[in-house]
């Protein structure tokens, strides 16, 4: 497996002032948005922070109902969801907890979650909008 961070998403409360928090107050350029569900912000070469409704994210990551904690999840974007199986295969070999097998997700990717030995959530996903050019610059 290949170190690497793609997405960092945080589960917020209100998608909406979070936007206005990063980029009205910060003013951070939204790269893509859906209005009330996820704003995805370029922050670094190839590296994407993703705004995402907690509840949504809760439910798809395996997390349970949001709590006090807010929850995050680190991305491992992959070629094909053949490399998605594969590196949820390795990771359950080297003692990870699968906590959502793959499957096709409703954005049109195919991704599952594991978590690490403290409980941290890793998504692995393959995106078929993901790209990165020579530059590092994200399209999703």
């Amino acid at each position: 497996m290949q170190p690497r961070v793609d997405f960092i998403s945080l589960g917020v409360r209100s998608v909406d002032a979070s936007r206005r928090f990063y980029a009205e107050g910060l003013g951070w350029p939204v790269h893509r948005e859906m209005p009330g569900e996820v704003v995805f912000i370029q922050v670094n070469h190839g590296l994407i922070l993703s705004l995402w409704d907690a509840g949504q994210m809760h439910a798809e990551a395996g997390v349970g109902a949001p709590g006090p904690v807010p929850c995050i999840t680190l991305s491992h974007n992959l070629a094909s969801p053949e490399e998605v199986d594969q590196m949820m295969a390795d990771a359950r070999s080297a003692g990870a907890e699968i906590v959502a097998e793959p499957v096709t997700q409703p954005w049109g990717g195919y991704s599952g979650y594991f978590a690490d030995p403290d409980g941290f959530r890793w998504e692995v996903a393959y995106n078929p909008t993901w790209a990165v050019d020579d530059d590092g610059k994200v399209t999703v």
